[in-house]
């Protein structure tokens, strides 16, 4: 088995080391792109629900707390990715795009018989998007420009998570993160019969701390919190501005470094409930609430306003005889509801989702194959807002190994 884990984990790394991750979203022209749901496991199965899970057979990346569960004597490696088939609409027309994301790459192990450790990466926010003659009122007039606008880039996480294990029943982590990027911006500006182009590369470094709690109230009711410190993410820009006007080109300012507004990241605070019934199925309920109104930050064309989301997830298998294969095969089915974080003319991004998936067991430890199928709705149809209708299958490929244990029978 051992053998057979570090081959795999090779040949991730190889792929991983050439993968790119793509998100066409118009929404991400705000901020540092759009935030990405990089969820383990099965977790994207249960609308992506899961704070009070433990880590006991798999790496529940959405709490610390979660890895003072952990196993002895296993060492696990989680791998995903996305295929995102997406319809964006418009009051006058509709376009498709297809596209695959990176979803992570974590392992994680124990370090003591109450404590485990996980070191995990994976992206923050993409912002790669092209938007075409986009109409704008200019405020305080009757008249409008048009924007132009295409960029690429975005920030990852690094993560180290610790979670600690209290008796048999209280855990408690917490996480340092290391977020770092950059995105590449350009944009053309129409105003009457001038255009002003401005490319802009932005560079971003910082970190951010995550604490996080599990207490298991009895053997099938199991409660979570988690909350994320807020961090302000340190920013610098190169900058080259030209106008066209009577076709005629005026260099305004050309590869010019300055500091730039830091982006700012709010307290997240999370609560979630897990529990099992009959031994087969198991319900998992979160609320999360992101403070962004806090950070005091705003964009051209929105503003950053508090979200909330709500997540319900539910997990069943037989059970009946684990030496058959589908007694084994774990099925899941979730739904979730974000209103969002921006607004735009006063009108929420929201989204909404529902998802179903198999979790199927590889050989007689925790290694399987996650598989999930989500269909969601972000935004809406109105002015200066687009509609999402997207369909996403995710694969999340969790291995476990299990070391330093010595043969009974030679």
């Amino acid at each position: 088995m051992k053998n057979k884990l570090f081959l795999c984990c090779f040949l991730v790394f190889t792929i991983v080391g050439s993968a790119q991750s793509i998100s066409s979203s118009p929404y991400s022209l705000y901020g540092v792109g759009s935030l990405y749901e990089s969820d383990f496991g099965y977790l994207p199965s249960i609308g992506s629900s899961g704070i009070a899970l433990p880590s006991n057979t798999f790496i529940n990346n959405l709490n610390p707390a979660s890895l003072g569960f952990m196993p002895q004597n296993h060492f696990m490696f989680d791998i995903g990715g996305k295929a995102i088939a997406t319809t964006y609409q418009n009051s006058s027309k509709s376009e498709k795009r297809n596209n695959f994301q990176f979803s992570h790459l974590a392992f994680a192990f124990p370090v003591t018989k109450s404590s485990g450790f996980s070191v995990t990466l994976q992206p923050y926010s993409s912002a790669a998007f092209k938007i075409s003659n986009l109409k704008i009122p200019i405020t305080d007039s009757q008249e409008y420009y048009y924007l132009t606008a295409a960029g690429s880039g975005g920030l990852n996480n690094l993560n180290f998570s610790y979670g600690y294990r209290f008796g048999k029943n209280v855990t408690v982590g917490a996480s340092a993160a290391l977020l770092f990027g950059n995105t590449v911006d350009d944009r053309a500006f129409l105003i009457q019969n001038a255009i002003t182009t401005i490319h802009k590369k932005t560079d971003y470094n910082g970190f951010r701390g995550i604490v996080g709690a599990q207490f298991k109230i009895d053997s099938t009711l199991t409660v979570g919190t988690t909350f994320k410190l807020p961090s302000q993410i340190r920013a610098s820009k190169v900058q080259s501005v030209s106008v066209i006007a009577d076709e005629v080109e005026t260099s305004v300012e050309s590869d010019v470094a300055s500091d730039v507004d830091d982006y700012y990241m709010p307290l997240e605070v999370g609560f979630g409930i897990s529990k099992r019934f009959k031994n087969n199925l198991n319900l998992t309920l979160d609320y999360e609430r992101s403070f962004w109104n806090d950070t005091n930050q705003s964009e051209w064309y929105g503003d950053f306003v508090n979200q909330d989301r709500y997540a319900l997830g539910f997990t069943y298998s037989a059970k009946k005889n684990i030496r058959k294969y589908w007694d084994r095969v774990q099925y899941a089915a979730g739904a979730s509801f974000d209103t969002g974080y921006l607004e735009v003319d006063g009108k929420r991004v929201n989204n909404a989702s529902l998802s179903i998936g198999l979790s199927l067991p590889i050989e007689n430890t925790f290694t399987a194959l996650n598989i999930s199928y989500s269909y969601g709705q972000k935004g809406r149809i109105a002015n200066n807002l687009i509609k999402e209708n997207y369909h996403k299958i995710s694969l999340n490929l969790s291995l476990d190994g299990i070391w330093f244990l010595k043969r009974k029978i030679e």
